[in-house]
Order: C-alpha cells, then sequence, then structure tokens
C-alpha cells in the first residue's frame, strides 16, 4: 500500500472545523444512527456545509427531535431498524434519489447477553454489519447515480478485540462474549469499505472506514460508561471529525479501502497496542473481506427464522 494520508487536521480538530469552506449544495447525504452522540454532529455539519440530510434511524421520534434541534429545513428523517432485514429493505425500496454520502455511522456495543435477530444473528454483528451491509447494497444504485459517492463506515478501536471469526460468526460454538461479539462486528464494519471500494470504486464509489475515537455517549450504556482517560476522550464534534472527513472532504477524492483515526489513516499493527491505536491487519485484508461480502450475500439470500439457531 502507498504512503499512509495526512491531512491539515488532527485529535482535537472538530467536525466543523474539517468542513470550513466545504460547499455540499446539493449532495444527499444518509446517516445512520443520525438521533444522537457522533452522528447527530456528523449531520449537523454536513447540514451547515449546504448538504440535504436524511437521519435514518430506529426511532423516529428521537429523529424529529434531533433534527429540530439541528435547526437546518435540509434534515430529514426516515425510520430505519439495521437488526431488522425487512426494515432495511423498505427504507431501500423508499429511496428514489441519487445518494452522494452513506455514513454507516449507528451501533450497539457490548450486548452483556447473547441476543438473536429472527434469522438467528447474533445482534451486534447483525445490527453493526449485516444492516449495514444490506443497506449499501440496496443503494448501491443511488450512489452511482450520485456521478461520485462516498460509502463511510464508522468502526473502531474494537476491531482489535476480534477479527471475524467465520466459522462460528454467530456463538454457535463459543462462549458468548460481549466485546468479543463487539470487535467482530467492527472488523467487519472495516472490511465493508475495503470491498466496496475493490467493486465499485469503477463506478465512482469510495468507502473508507474510521474509528471515531473515544466519545462519551449512550454506545457506552452497557460497559459502566467511558472509561479512557480524560485526556484521550473527544466531544461529540471532535468524534465527528474523521466521519465528516470520509464522507465531503475533497482531501479524499479517489481515495478507498482504508482506516483511519484522529483525520489521518490509522497505522497497521500486528498485535493489540496498549493504547488501542491503530487497524489490525485482518481487519483491512482484501481476501477477509472479499470472503465476507460473500458470507453476508449468502446470509441475506438465505436467512430465515431459525428459532434461536444460528443458520
Amino acid at each position: 500500500m502507498s504512503e499512509r494520508i495526512t491531512t491539515p487536521f488532527g485529535f482535537t480538530s472538530t467536525a466543523d472545523e474539517v468542513l470550513a469552506g466545504v460547499d455540499l449544495t446539493g449532495k444527499r447525504a444518509v446517516i445512520t444512527g443520525g438521533a444522537a452522540g457522533i452522528g447527530v454532529e456528523t449531520a449537523r455539519s454536513l447540514a451547515a456545509a449546504g448538504a440535504e440530510v436524511v437521519l435514518a434511524v430506529r426511532r423516529v421520534s428521537a429523529g424529529e427531535q434531533a433534527a429540530a434541534d439541528i435547526g437546518a429545513g435540509r434534515v430529514s428523517v426516515r425510520e430505519l431498524d439495521l437488526a431488522n432485514q425487512d426494515s432495511v429493505r423498505r427504507f431501500v425500496a423508499g429511496w428514489d434519489q441519487p445518494l452522494h454520502m452513506l455514513v454507516n455511522n449507528a451501533g450497539i456495543m457490548a450486548l452483556p447477553e447473547l441476543e438473536r435477530t429472527a434469522e438467528g444473528w447474533e445482534m451486534q454483528f447483525a445490527t453493526n454489519f449485516m444492516g449495514h451491509y444490506s443497506l449499501t447494497v440496496g443503494l448501491h444504485d443511488a450512489l452511482v447515480a450520485a456521478g461520485g459517492a462516498r460509502v463511510v463506515s464508522v468502526s473502531s478501536s474494537g476491531n482489535l478485540f476480534s477479527p471475524v471469526i467465520f466459522d462460528d460468526l454467530h456463538f454457535a460454538f463459543r462462549p458468548y462474549d460481549p466485546l468479543l461479539a463487539y470487535g467482530q462486528s467492527k472488523s467487519a464494519e472495516a472490511l465493508l469499505a475495503v470491498e466496496v471500494t475493490r467493486r465499485w470504486s469503477g463506478e465512482g464509489i469510495y468507502a473508507n472506514a474510521l474509528n471515531p475515537g473515544a466519545i462519551a455517549t449512550g454506545l457506552q450504556k452497557h460497559t459502566g460508561g467511558l472509561r479512557t482517560p480524560r485526556e484521550r476522550q473527544k466531544t461529540p464534534q471532535q468524534g465527528a471529525a474523521t466521519s465528516v472527513l470520509l464522507a465531503a472532504s475533497p482531501l479524499l477524492d479517489g481515495v478507498g479501502g482504508r482506516y483511519f483515526e484522529d483525520c489521518a489513516e490509522a497505522p497497521v499493527v500486528t498485535e493489540r497496542p496498549a493504547d488501542y491505536s491503530g487497524v489490525a491487519a485482518y481487519a483491512i485484508d482484501p481476501g477477509n473481506a472479499q470472503r465476507l461480502w460473500d458470507v453476508a450475500a449468502d446470509l441475506v439470500a438465505t436467512g430465515a427464522p431459525t428459532s434461536g439457531r444460528t443458520p
């Protein structure tokens, strides 16, 4: 791979600073989980730069409140439950416009008990990855129609906890572990960006993944709150900076299949660093990315209620 990409922005940069001087008039964005945390700040900054923003959220009332708080007429709300493939299909079926930016931002973390979807899929993998995979594939034609589009996968340092375990995606054999399940789903989200770029860059679609950093949000409700040392924590506006960089900055035109943190491409690591920085080699491996895409396509094609058993 070529030299790592850096930008003038860094750890303390805010989303508004990253988009200063960027005109997104006439551009359209979908942000999953845009009603809270870094999602709402991503929406706020993209809308302030002129984009038309759709908050794709499970709770419409929360989305409407977030849209009202942002206060821009360019922000609207649509229902989307990523853990429900029927909901994803309904969202896709109702979309009929070119799409310039898809920010796969929503996520759940460290569910204390093993939960499954109707298909029998482990809930974190189903929500964080499978829902976004189906949404991204379903919106392919809309992304093509934009004449240059970007897909953003919000991963996390959780990728350092586990690769995708292809032989036991849904914990049918392994004892369930909340952080291993979360880590697997975040590695999967990073791999999605790699394969989207490989498959679709010829159509003008590029995807990158990111770690937004440590931001105190509702995401940590099952882990006792954010435990990162204060000097390494970010505000939601700082947490959204790398998301909007990947979604809209001209600095990354034609760049795809990479993983960023603190507004720069992250180093690839072969063991977990003490400060949880970087991206595991397995989370951006092209072979893993192709395999995961094929597995996901098969799961969507064959997924059916399994009485809680893994398909």
